[in-house]
């Protein structure tokens, strides 16, 4: 893999001092604002609400999870952070600056993936990026060198001029990634960045997202349903469900926090288990539902969730933008 050359250095908008070090990866900048703060967030669709008096806290530096069902608010929730979606002045912040009075402040700040096909098939690697940088306003000067930085922090350097109707799903999703990346956001938001992808080009794109926030620091939001990936990449996850956070914590603390229950109640699994840290121990306690054996992150989705498959669980718009992206990564 190739090493990113971004500094991750903030622009006039950032809190970052020049000069100063990012902080090191996972842990809090204390000299700096949360990464996102959100207060008292609601957002409805009509008579639907599909965001519920949401506070969220990320610290600047970590890589947090939000899980959720179908249908529990994650993408809206998102869209509200990227000022995709108009929010009261007050409900959400992006390292201090407000979403709704200094929306292009805080754009400045992101990068975002969403979960729909973002790149142009019938644009090159390059091609795809730079517009990105266009659209981001990198400078002119600026933007060639920029443009090739992203395309080696993802390794497609070699691809970077090849059509992307060409590309592999993970390299298609490794060009999305490098089309956040150029702006050089200190904030990266992914709306399930592998979903349709096989094991191998998931953990490839994991691989070069840790390489990129390893070395500038920078913080990630991200959404997924793969309960794996958030237990080994996510230092905290909250787990949503009706527009409502249900549950907060570093994974092993909510594994462990189940098991205690389900101790208490007499259930199969106890609260045997470490449950110091964030993205390791996963399910490596053995099958939940053997005695002595801590929960998995899994088991603590269906605790909150439920079986998954109740009536407000999404609608067909949600399962067709899915299967649809899906499709054209896999």
């Amino acid at each position: 893999m190739t090493d990113t050359p971004f500094t991750g250095d903030a622009g006039p908008d950032g809190a970052r001092p020049a000069g100063a070090a990012p902080p090191a990866a996972g842990r809090p900048d204390p000299a700096g604002p949360d990464a996102v703060s959100c207060r008292g967030l609601d957002y409805a669709f009509g008579e639907t609400k599909a965001v519920q008096d949401l506070d969220l806290s990320v610290a600047a530096g970590e890589v947090f999870g939000l899980l959720g069902p179908n249908g529990a608010g994650k993408t809206t929730a998102i869209r509200c952070i990227t000022t995709l979606l108009p929010v009261p002045a007050g409900m959400v912040r992006v390292f201090g600056h407000d979403a709704a009075k200094e929306k292009m402040a805080v754009r400045r700040l992101l990068g975002y993936v969403p979960q729909q096909l973002s790149a142009d098939a019938s644009l090159t690697g390059r091609e795809n990026v730079t517009l990105f940088a266009r659209v981001f306003d990198v400078p002119r000067r600026e933007r060639s060198e920029r443009v090739a930085q992203a395309l080696a922090a993802v390794d497609l350097t070699g691809a970077a001029d090849r059509m992307a109707k060409t590309y592999s799903g993970g390299m298609i999703r490794r060009l999305e990634l490098a089309q956040a990346l150029v702006s050089a956001p200190r904030l990266l938001m992914l709306d399930e960045p592998t979903i349709g992808l096989d094991p191998i080009a998931r953990t490839s794109v994991w691989e070069h997202i840790n390489a990129v926030r390893h070395a500038t620091g920078m913080t990630v939001l991200v959404t997924t349903h793969y309960m794996d990936e958030a237990d080994q990449y996510c230092d905290r996850v909250a787990l949503m469900h009706r527009g409502r956070i249900h549950a907060l914590g570093t994974p092993g603390e909510l594994r462990a926090e189940l098991g205690e229950r389900r101790a208490a109640a007499g259930t199969p699994g106890d609260a045997s288990g470490n449950a110091s840290g964030g993205a390791s121990g996963g399910a490596s306690g053995g099958a939940s539902g053997e005695k002595g054996a801590l929960p998995t992150l899994e088991d603590v989705f269906r605790d909150v969730a439920g079986s998954g498959l109740d009536e407000e669980g999404g609608d067909f718009r949600d399962v067709r933008s899915t299967r649809r992206t899906a499709t054209r990564v896999g």
